[in-house]
């Protein structure tokens, strides 16, 4: 389902209808920030979470779903949501440019990190890289 209104896609998002195929990051992150629009940040993950599990088993890989990444994008999500005053997602993304790089973690966590079992499980603080 292509969902392109963020009321849309979090609610295909929510139900489940999204096809895991057609999810690109940028998706994720919409999705996160309407998530905090709705949530505080505990709630958010939450959804968020359950959303993600629910695509990584349609997939037939529920593994694939990553429990640090997560928790570490939203966070940098929220963060940057509350750190400035945003008219909407678009602006939000506009000035917000980094948060579309999958690798912006690697400033976070280094590679072993997060490619750990334990990472994936279980949400890891990140620590300095030297």
């Amino acid at each position: 389902m292509l969902a392109t209104e963020p009321v849309g896609l979090l609610a295909a998002f929510e139900a489940g209808r999204i096809d895991p195929a057609s999810f690109p990051h940028r998706d994720h992150v919409r999705v996160s920030y309407e998530l905090l629009e709705r949530h505080p940040f505990p709630e958010a993950l939450l959804h968020l979470a359950r959303g993600l599990r629910c695509l990584a088993a349609k997939t037939g890989r529920p593994e694939v779903y990553h429990e640090t990444i997560t928790a570490a994008f939203l966070a940098l999500i929220a963060e940057r949501r509350l750190g400035g005053n945003y008219a909407d997602f678009q602006d939000f993304a506009e000035r917000n440019p980094d948060l579309f790089c999958k690798e912006l973690l690697s400033k976070f966590y280094e590679p072993a990190v997060l490619q750990s079992s334990v990472a994936r499980q279980t949400f890891i603080l990140p620590r300095p890289i030297d």
